[in-house]
């Protein structure tokens, strides 16, 4: 799929409100209680189809061989994976969650995988709003399902931005805050009918209810673009995927 920016010339300033959403503390204690089901959940609840996102998000992040790469959010570690594969055993790839049981949950996984690249990921407890890395250190920089849940997405993708090189891409995945009611209608829809009560079996009705008013608080794809060069991107474009279910923003630094 062939790639188009939108040119920061077009863009107004963007002012971003802060939106209250759950304490940092209540967040990681979410994600923990998560953490054991995470992936079986994923499978289920997209019916496999959150690989081929996440291939997608990845592939459009431009990571290479030898490459050193990011993924903020990194949850159990899938796009820290994915992007293991496209740098090498050469490359590195560093994954960053604030979830403690996350962390260990990717590194169990690290383990037990046998792909000699896969050796090539750290595991980093940190704050996607403070960043523990150096200016321009990475090539490249995934993060999936986190900038729907941080209380400042204006400081996380000025962090972001901070720490990626000059020329180099973030590929941003996440829920869908669709424009089109029908598709906001359907996506609450599959909240309310399947993956709630799918959670419900896994004791975790409480914890996935939250999906629904995140999304609804969730910027647009033009609010992220807008968003991506009020921080100083040079160009940005809000991909919508999964039948509109998904989206992936790309920007280039």
């Amino acid at each position: 799929m062939a790639m188009t920016f939108v040119p920061s010339s077009t863009s107004s300033t963007f002012r971003p409100t802060l939106i209250r959403c759950a304490s940092a503390n209540e967040r990681q204690a979410l994600l923990s209680r998560i953490a054991p089901v995470y992936d079986n959940l994923n499978d289920l609840l997209s019916l496999g189809q959150h690989r081929i996102w996440k291939r997608m998000a990845v592939s459009w992040t431009g990571a290479k061989m030898g490459d050193c790469v990011l993924d903020v959010c990194c949850g159990s570690g899938d796009l820290s994976f994915l992007l293991s594969d496209k740098v090498g055993s050469h490359g590195k790839v560093i994954g960053l969650d604030f979830s403690k049981d996350q962390l260990s949950f990717a590194l169990s996984r690290q383990q037990s995988l046998s792909k000699n690249c896969f050796m090539n990921i750290e595991w980093v407890e940190g704050d996607a709003l403070d960043l523990p890395f150096s200016d321009g250190r990475f090539d490249a920089i995934t993060m999936g399902y986190g900038l729907r849940n941080v209380v400042d997405k204006q400081k996380a993708m000025q962090e972001i931005f901070r720490v990626l090189k000059t020329g180099s891409t973030v590929s941003i995945l996440d829920f869908n805050k669709s424009n089109e009611l029908l598709t906001s209608a359907v996506t609450e829809w599959m909240i309310d009918n399947i993956v709630v009560p799918v959670a419900t079996g896994y004791g975790l009705s409480e914890e996935y209810r939250y999906l629904k008013r995140s999304i609804r608080e969730f910027l647009t794809g033009k609010e992220l673009e807008k968003l991506a060069l009020g921080v100083g991107f040079s160009a940005a474009r809000h991909y919508e995927i999964g039948g509109g279910l998904m989206g992936c923003l790309v920007a280039k630094r």
